[in-house]
């Protein structure tokens, strides 16, 4: 067993590598055709539980989402587990714990300047003896209640999560899977990529059933990822996309790299071109969809991702008053849950063409979709 490992390790193999109490045949993926509209969990079903925890997957895929989505950082000892960010003090109870107190630090993440206790600092033994924590409680006081409740999880645990619902029930959910900060982690000799790769083609089910997503905001991580899968082909059904921050920002790579172009620059009719190259959709910030805050007139961005083949999938739909626009709002309260402002929102999008929605709610996500499928349908 220790020589099967040691030679996996080394031929950093992706076809071969599977741990024994998983299927090892290399079967088909199922007839398996996605939604028209797809509902994807943002952190799970993060406006009920706080967010990448197992337990606010489950309640995604309870929800009807079709995808839940982790995001992926990097413990000390090259453990792939789910946060939004590697920098953890808002997001568990490490600030609280004495024996952690000495790991507090100053660190540049992407260029920024960021204070408090990171993941690649801890080993996973050490992370797991954190508890997650409400990201917003000013927005979502009511998942204050759960705090305490749950430890981080791995990219393994989200998996062997998203198997036992399809076993239980039939029903697939696909994994919509975000490296963070890849430049950063490959500085630290913590490079996700490989890693990524080996775990999800370990499993019968991200290998061989789920339909899989694997999406940066960088741009040199996604094109080595499309490299390794055109070169190793077991994972022929995975998926890259292009994730969009605000227009005058630039990847962090190209930031390192000294390269001048924009997320607004890859947002023109040319810029996509070139995306297309190397993925299959664009995870646009959701003001790219329309030219006004009011959402009257959509951009030409969706239009011109289309014309090259690119699914659009925008972000974030949330339905507190908070994150709603002054007209889709149900009062003055910010941390008030407005289903009907977010059904509206999310069916703006979809009249706009995009192809799907990451939601922090997808039972309402889910609600948006049938609703204008029927209306549409008559």
């Amino acid at each position: 067993m220790l020589k099967k490992a040691v030679i996996c390790l080394s031929l950093l193999s992706l076809v071969g590598c599977n741990d024994d109490n998983n299927d090892q045949t290399n079967s088909k993926q199922p007839n398996y055709e996605l939604p028209k509209i797809l509902v994807i969990g943002h952190r799970g079903a993060s406006a009920l539980r706080p967010e990448h925890t197992l337990a606010s997957y489950q309640k995604a895929v309870e929800d009807g989402a079709d995808f839940i989505e982790p995001d992926l950082v990097s413990t000390k000892d090259g453990v792939l587990v789910a946060r939004h960010e590697n920098e953890i003090s808002g997001t568990t109870n490490v600030a609280e714990l004495p024996e952690f107190a000495n790991r507090k630090k100053t660190k540049v993440i992407d260029g920024v300047s960021i204070e408090g206790w990171f993941t690649e600092d801890f080993t996973l033994n050490e992370l797991q003896q954190l508890k997650a924590r409400e990201r917003i409680p000013q927005y979502r006081p009511e998942n204050t209640k759960y705090n305490d409740l749950y430890p981080v999880p791995t990219l393994e645990q989200i998996i062997e999560l998203a198997d036992a619902h399809y076993k239980k029930t039939g029903k697939i959910v696909g994994l919509y899977i975000e490296t963070k900060h890849p430049t950063y982690f490959q500085n630290q000799n913590l490079a996700m990529e490989d890693r990524l790769l080996q775990t999800l083609s370990k499993y019968k089910y991200s290998r061989d059933i789920a339909p899989i997503y694997l999406q940066s905001f960088e741009v040199s991580n996604l094109k080595y990822l499309k490299q390794q899968l055109d070169l190793h082909k077991s994972l022929k059904h995975a998926q890259l996309i292009q994730l969009y921050d605000e227009q005058s920002a630039q990847p962090a790579d190209y930031v390192a790299k000294q390269i001048s172009t924009t997320y607004g620059d890859m947002a023109t009719a040319q810029g996509l071109k070139e995306v297309a190259s190397y993925a299959n959709g664009v995870g646009p910030w959701k003001v790219y969809v329309f030219k006004d805050a009011s959402m009257t007139e959509t951009t030409s961005f969706v239009k011109d991702a289309h014309q090259v083949g690119l699914k659009v999938h925008p972000y974030t739909f949330r339905p507190e008053n908070n994150f709603l626009a002054e007209s889709l709002k149900c009062s003055s309260k910010a941390d008030e849950r407005c289903e009907s402002g977010s059904i509206k929102e999310m069916q703006l999008y979809f009249k706009a063409g995009v192809d799907g929605v990451f939601t922090d709610d997808p039972a309402i996500g889910r609600k948006a979709v049938q609703s204008y499928l029927n209306t549409t349908a008559q």
